[in-house]
């Protein structure tokens, strides 16, 4: 709770299971006194402690089985190292992780669904798909859509080289390995200073040409950078002076090896409406031919400032597929004040523009022709990006969410993805299948839940822009 306050994203913990599982063991814990302490930290930290009143953004990392790098470490207790290795406790990893999907699963008391944390799970190459203890997984992924997977089966990274922050902010890692040696030995403690979002329609549609384009996308992609250093070395100055207390104190190892505190958190450009700018400057949607090749093109150019901007710098720099919540609703409004023949994604109503290099939300209800078109855009993101599977409703066999989400991670590269079925919660008879304004048992009005970009709410608190995004969608079909 506490270093929420010094930062404004999300919170990961990473290796959740691996870490937790040996306590199980040594305070001799049965299955509901495990499921009696998940419940009440899941309670806990959805308790709105945050600035603003919110609610801490927290990400955790499921290993499912001990990773390669921490099974043979000595497990700590107490402080102390004992004589056994993080490897020998998959059977407490495995109730750890039952329990925590049974409790996410029931919801609360009137069957919401928990917003946080956001469990993150690594399908790997050797990842177990008849494993029976996963079978709760596959029941909170087919009735609510709660977790992420990190598709390592078709990557060339591990999970040890990757960390997920926020919902799609998945750090890559490697280059810290020319620092020092090793990765440091506290991967956890990366993340962002700071994202600033390039707005791609506005840049478009003030383009003659492409020279145009990226000409303005570079002076702005500039300016974003000279941003970043400015508040890295702001940054820098307030957690020497223990302004940021927490953030002095566990960056403090980073400070003695590389002499900054903030030396392992990048500095994050992002993107929004790339299908937005190729229609007011191309007249094409990114799912043709042409406006994927000239998509690429852009994402390619951005990566190539950013590599320049690292050597020029010194820091690193990596390239998001932006959530965008608010922004992609408040910088089309902006924008349609300002340039009232300006095209944004909606067809009616409030405007909105598409995430990133997404495809319009009502391109298609084919799932593997959207995997398809945004395979090689989604690749090209070095900091981190999500494909969302929306689904009209619950997957009612749980055994269907487990093949998709195998389908997925072994026939495409994109690195992370959610399936995300509608739902809608009666405050007299909880969960009901599919979106329905009223519950047909006892008519009273319902909320509905979709995904917000990154997490779930209910569609009536979500901005009008959304609002809209939300009516257009076109849900996958999958059979």
């Amino acid at each position: 709770y506490t270093l929420q306050g010094e930062a404004a994203g999300a919170q990961a913990f990473s290796n959740f299971d691996t870490y937790l599982a040996p306590f199980i063991r040594y305070d001799n814990l049965s299955y509901q006194e495990v499921k009696q302490a998940l419940q009440e930290f899941v309670f806990n930290v959805n308790v709105p402690t945050r600035v603003g009143f919110q609610t801490p953004f927290t990400n955790l990392t499921f290993d499912l089985t001990p990773p390669s790098m921490i099974k043979n470490e000595a497990v700590i207790i107490g402080g102390k190292l004992t004589n056994m290795c993080y490897g020998e406790f998959q059977p407490e990893m495995d109730m750890l992780n039952r329990a925590f999907a049974e409790v996410m699963c029931e919801g609360d008391a009137k069957g919401r669904v928990f917003t946080f944390p956001i469990p993150t799970y690594n399908i790997t190459k050797d990842f177990d798909w008849n494993n029976p203890n996963l079978e709760a997984i596959w029941k909170m992924t087919a009735k609510y859509g709660i977790p992420y997977f990190s598709n390592f089966i078709n990557s060339d990274m591990k999970p040890e080289d990757a960390r997920s922050m926020c919902c799609r902010l998945r750090l890559d890692n490697r280059d810290l390995r020319k620092r020092g040696g090793g990765l440091f030995g506290a991967n956890p403690l990366t993340g962002s200073i700071g994202v600033v979002t390039i707005n791609l329609p506005r840049i478009g549609y003030l383009s003659q040409n492409r020279e145009e384009f990226f000409s303005h996308l570079e002076y702005l992609m500039n300016l974003a950078k000279e941003s970043l250093e400015i508040k890295r070395k702001v940054l820098e100055k307030f957690t020497e002076k223990k302004l940021y207390p927490y953030a002095h104190f566990y960056l403090s190892q980073v400070k003695q090896q590389f002499g900054q505190y903030w030396k392992n958190h990048f500095a994050t450009i992002g993107l929004i409406g790339l299908n937005e700018a190729l229609l007011n400057l191309l007249g094409k949607d990114i799912g043709t031919s042409e406006g994927r090749a000239f998509a690429i093109e852009v994402l390619d150019f951005m990566r190539n400032r950013l590599m320049d901007y690292q050597a020029e710098t010194n820091n690193i720099y990596n390239l998001e597929a932006t959530p965008a919540e608010g922004a992609s609703y408040r910088l089309a409004k902006i924008d349609r004040e300002k340039f009232p023949n300006i095209r944004s994604a909606s067809t009616n109503g409030e405007p909105y523009y598409t995430n990133s290099s997404q495809l319009p939300v009502n391109y298609t209800d084919d799932i593997f022709e959207a995997l398809m078109l945004q395979d090689e855009l989604q690749t090209r993101y070095t900091g981190g990006t999500v494909f969302h599977c929306f689904l009209g409703e619950q997957i009612f066999d749980p055994e269907m969410a487990k093949l998709l989400v195998r389908k997925i991670a072994e026939n495409f590269k994109l690195p992370y993805f959610t399936l995300t079925p509608t739902f809608s919660i009666c405050p007299n008879h909880g969960y009901i299948s599919g979106k329905l304004e009223r519950c047909p048992r006892c008519g009273a009005t319902t909320e509905v839940y979709s995904r917000v970009v990154g997490y779930l709410r209910p569609i009536n608190q979500w901005n009008l822009g959304k609002k809209t995004e939300f009516k257009e969608r076109k849900t996958f079909s999958f059979n």
